[in-house]
């Protein structure tokens, strides 16, 4: 059973995407409204559908039946059953892909990566992804430090960037993303400035490592959390974040382009 059909039921409340991130995006394809673009890992259409919105023609694949059908119909999005293994796309049948938090999921990189270079004719593949190592070492980790031991166990950026250079024969550029205290899309560490929000089981249930974390560790967090915010010890001890508007805690964009 894919991943989200246990984990993505409310995933639409709290995924939403952040018009940020979409333009961020679609800076980066730097293609002409009206081409066609693969969204791998597509969720429930939120980055598919907000791409198709800006001109775009999207295929959107994703294995999880639970998360295709809390998906809004789209006019300019179609939608495909599949993996990012065995992509159900004709070669060269596309002008792009995206792949948004989504890699870290995929059972083989390799693989993933030789699919997107055979669905593709000449543009980019954008993915947006995450390396820990890069990440300042903020307050949420306090609470739940498995975040971080979990977070270690995925491949750090150079190895990412090999993957792809070896899979697809294109020159890889990666861009930093730097969170907004304010993101809509609650993704794991969206919430740097908002501790508030990890309190919520929905919220929780949005992110990956949380849905699949053991329960007792969590509740353990959470209670420490509730309780420091209450007293007002989080605020003595983190409020100074408050005070910022953006971070780095380690998420990058690849952009992976045919050498000119």
């Amino acid at each position: 059973m894919p991943l989200y059909d246990s984990i993505g039921k409310q995933y639409t409340k709290t995924r939403v995407p952040d018009p940020r991130i979409v333009k961020t995006i679609i800076n980066l394809l730097d293609l002409p409204k009206g081409r066609i673009i693969a969204d791998i890992g597509a969720g429930t259409g939120g980055y598919s559908k907000a791409l198709a919105n800006q001109g775009f023609s999207v295929y959107a694949v994703e294995p999880s039946s639970i998360m295709r059908t809390q998906a809004s119909e789209h006019p300019k999005v179609k939608w495909f059953t599949g993996y990012a293994e065995a992509l159900p796309l004709p070669d060269q049948s596309v002008d792009a892909v995206i792949s948004i938090l989504t890699i870290h999921h995929f059972s083989d990189l390799a693989k993933s990566f030789q699919e997107m270079h055979r669905i593709i004719r000449n543009g980019p593949v954008i993915l947006l992804s995450f390396d820990i190592r890069f990440a300042q070492k903020i307050w949420l980790y306090d609470y739940f430090p498995w975040l971080w031991e979990d977070a270690l166990k995925f491949l750090p950026l150079h190895e990412i960037t090999s993957l792809i250079e070896q899979n697809t024969q294109r020159v890889i550029e990666v861009i930093p993303l730097m969170l907004p205290y304010d993101l809509s899309d609650l993704f794991a560490a969206a919430a740097w400035r908002r501790p508030e929000l990890y309190l919520q089981p929905e919220v929780r249930a949005g992110i990956s490592s949380f849905a699949l974390g053991n329960r007792n560790f969590i509740e353990s967090g959470v209670k420490s959390l509730a309780a420091d915010l209450s007293s007002g010890e989080w605020d003595a001890k983190y409020g100074d974040i408050r005070q910022l508007t953006e971070i780095d805690v380690g998420y990058r964009f690849f952009k992976a382009a045919i050498a000119n």
